[in-house]
């Protein structure tokens, strides 16, 4: 399913960015769109997070609710 995919997508992004803020205490989104106070950040912040619990319903999918494309 796309919106799986883009969930996925945003979350994974969202993890690699939060990686980089404990290792290496930089934000890349803040960087990239102003500070993590502008609009766009906070923007992108939230879509992320509303991914993140999207991908929570993945977790208690059944299995054959799962597209295969093999």
């Amino acid at each position: 399913m796309i919106v799986d995919k883009i969930a996925l997508t945003l979350a994974i992004i969202g993890g690699l960015n939060w990686g980089s803020i404990g290792i290496f205490r930089f934000d890349l989104v803040a960087f990239l769109f102003g500070g993590s106070d502008s609009a766009i950040s906070r923007v992108i912040y939230t879509l992320v997070g509303l991914a993140a619990i999207w991908c929570i319903s993945l977790l208690f999918r059944g299995h054959d609710m799962v597209e295969d494309h093999t």
